[in-house]
């Protein structure tokens, strides 16, 4: 068994995060973003963020996240030349951040160990962090869940 992931991101990223998922909901739709960085087993450092609407205009069209095979092309060529991977994704839900049965079986990396966060209504603030779903990919549509109260020992923020 895989220990436990790490995600690290530093304080001020994050809420520029935030507060670029929630002004881009309008108040009507999803939002969402691919964290990349570094990452070794266990911690995965955020340094950069690609939003689902810069690599495609209509990723929000039908009010939830729908990213086409064409989005990723872009998002591997950002990759390559900041010498990042895709450390997790992160979208946003009108209620609570369950995870649908959508998310489950549609991972955005299905790769094992690639890590899933879901924010509560549409990252309003205050972002209340027990409410935030934090979900990795063990593959063949399984999930191990994080969330709720204890997310804060996987979720780090760095200065």
């Amino acid at each position: 068994m895989q220990p436990d992931p790490k995600l690290m991101i530093p304080s001020l990223l994050w809420n520029d995060l935030l507060a670029d998922l929630h002004r881009r909901t309008r108040g009507r739709h999803e939002s969402g973003a691919f964290l990349l960085g570094t990452k070794s087993e266990a911690r995965r450092e955020v340094q950069h963020i690609v939003y689902y609407d810069d690599l495609d205009p209509g990723a929000y069209r039908t009010g939830v996240v729908i990213l086409y095979a064409e989005s990723f092309g872009p998002l591997w060529e950002i990759c390559r030349a900041k010498s990042l991977s895709v450390v997790a994704d992160i979208h946003v839900h009108p209620r609570q951040a369950w995870q649908s049965e959508a998310d489950r079986r549609n991972p955005m990396i299905a790769q094992t160990g690639h890590l899933a966060l879901i924010l509560p209504w549409f990252a309003r603030p205050p972002v209340n962090f027990g409410e935030v779903g934090l979900y990795e990919y063990l593959g063949n549509h399984q999930w191990r869940n994080f969330s709720g109260r204890s997310v804060g020992r996987y979720l780090v923020f760095n200065p």
